[in-house]
C-alpha cells in the first residue's frame, strides 16, 4: 500500500438534477474539473455532505465509476463506503476498489451504538475484502459512536489498510493523542480547527468548504506545511465567520444545503438541492438567501486575502 494522502480533501456534494430524481452527471464532471483546476489534491464522495444515505446502490455505482474515470488520476478519489449492515459496507468497499478508487472513508456502524469489538469486527471484515487505504471517520455527532484513542490504536496495529482518520469529535487534543498512541503510524486529518490540528500533528483536512472555496481550503494546509501559521490563521478566521452564519438557527447539519447553494454561486452551475428529509435551501426562503449572500460577501474578502497571500497563483489566473 503505497498511496499517501496529504492536504485538504473536499468532502463533496452530490450533484442532483433540479427535481432531485437522479445524479446530474454533467454537473458532476464540471464540478470535478473545477476542483482540479483549483489545485485540490483529493476529493471524497459519498460522505456526510454527499448525502450518502439518500443514494441508491445503482446511483452509487454510477457515481463512483463516473468520478474515477473523469478524474483520471488528476487528483485522489476516496469513496465513503460505510453502512450500518456490515455486508453492505464490505460490498460498497470492494466495488469502489474494483472501480479504481484510491481510498475509502468509513464511519463506524451507525444507529446501533456498537461495542468496540463490534466496531473492530466491522473494519476487520472490510479489510479482509480490500487492499486500498482506509480512512476511519470519527464523528460522534452523526454516528452516535465516538471511537476512543485506544480503539483507533488497536485498529491501526491490526490492519495495514487503516492508516488514516478523519477526527471530527471536536476534541482537538485527540490529534496528538492518536499520533502518540500509534507511534506516528496513523495519519490524522482534521475534521475542524485545522490550524490547531496541524500544530498537534495532523497532515490533512477533510472539509465541506472545498465545495465553494476550494483554493482557500487547500492553501490553508499548504501554508501550515510551509510554516506560514499566521497566514493560515487569517484564512481560518474568515471561514469561522461564515461557518457561524450557517450554524445560527439552522436545521441540523446545515452545511449540506448551504454547500450546494454556495457551490452553485461560486462555480457558476447548479448542483441541485438536497434530498429529503433534509431541509432544502429552497425551503429557507428569504432567510436562506440573506444568509447565503452574507457568506458570499465574506468569501469576497477571502478572495482578496488569497490574492494577497498567494500572489503568484492570483497572477496565473
Amino acid at each position: 500500500m503505497t498511496k499517501e494522502f496529504r492536504g485538504s480533501y473536499t468532502v463533496s456534494v452530490t450533484p442532483f438534477t433540479q427535481d432531485g430524481s437522479t445524479i446530474d452527471l454533467d454537473a458532476l464532471k464540471k464540478f470535478l474539473d473545477w476542483q482540479v483546476a483549483e489545485g485540490v489534491p483529493g476529493i471524497i464522495i459519498l460522505g456526510t455532505t454527499g448525502e450518502f444515505l439518500t443514494v441508491s446502490d445503482e446511483e452509487r455505482q454510477l457515481y463512483v465509476e463516473t468520478t474515477v474515470k473523469h478524474v483520471d488520476g488528476r487528483m485522489d478519489v476516496m469513496v465513503g463506503s460505510m453502512n450500518a449492515y456490515t455486508p453492505n459496507a464490505v460490498r460498497y468497499s470492494r466495488e469502489a476498489e474494483e472501480m479504481g478508487a484510491d481510498g475509502l472513508m468509513i464511519i463506524p456502524p451507525y444507529y446501533y451504538t456498537p461495542t468496540e469489538d463490534e466496531i473492530f469486527n466491522y473494519y476487520r471484515d472490510i479489510c479482509e475484502a480490500v487492499s486500498i487505504p482506509i480512512m476511519l471517520y470519527n464523528n460522534p455527532f452523526t454516528s452516535n459512536v465516538d471511537m476512543p484513542v485506544s480503539l483507533v490504536a488497536r485498529l491501526t496495529k491490526a490492519f495495514e489498510q487503516i492508516r488514516y482518520i478523519k477526527e471530527a469529535s471536536m476534541d482537538v487534543a485527540r490529534v496528538f493523542e492518536i499520533v502518540e498512541a500509534t507511534d506516528g503510524v496513523m495519519n490524522v486529518f482534521a475534521g475542524e480547527r485545522v490550524v490547531q490540528s496541524y500544530l498537534l500533528g495532523a497532515v490533512g483536512y477533510v472539509n465541506p468548504y472545498g465545495n465553494y472555496i476550494p483554493r482557500a481550503s487547500h492553501k490553508i494546509c499548504d501554508f501550515m506545511e510551509e510554516g506560514r501559521t499566521e497566514d493560515a490563521k487569517k484564512i481560518e478566521h474568515l471561514i469561522h465567520k461564515f461557518d457561524r452564519i450557517i450554524a445560527e438557527g439552522h436545521p441540523t447539519y446545515g452545511h449540506q444545503c448551504y454547500s450546494k447553494a454556495l457551490c452553485a454561486a461560486r462555480a457558476g452551475f447548479s448542483v441541485g438541492d438536497v434530498r429529503k428529509p433534509l431541509t432544502q435551501f429552497a425551503d429557507l426562503g428569504a432567510d436562506g438567501i440573506e444568509r447565503r449572500d452574507r457568506i458570499l460577501a465574506i468569501i469576497d474578502d477571502l478572495d482578496a486575502l488569497m490574492a494577497e497571500l498567494d500572489p503568484r497563483q492570483a497572477a496565473a489566473e
